[in-house]
């Protein structure tokens, strides 16, 4: 019974912490993104932010 409780807890919790990420490639994210330390980031976020942060911002101008 406890684990069953503690796993509910554990899925819940990542649930709500998903939910305030913002979205990938919106102007929130990037500026998050150029905060952490690039050293950090991992492969699909580099890529990410070539795509929506570096390129996106070109094809707007």
């Amino acid at each position: 019974m406890k684990r069953k409780l503690l796993a509910i807890t554990i899925i819940s919790s990542f649930f709500a912490l998903a939910g305030c990420a913002p979205e990938i490639g919106s102007k929130e994210w990037c500026n998050d993104l150029e905060d952490k330390p690039k050293g950090d980031w991992s492969t699909n976020e580099a890529t990410d932010y070539a795509k929506h942060c570096l390129f996106q911002s070109r094809e707007e101008d």
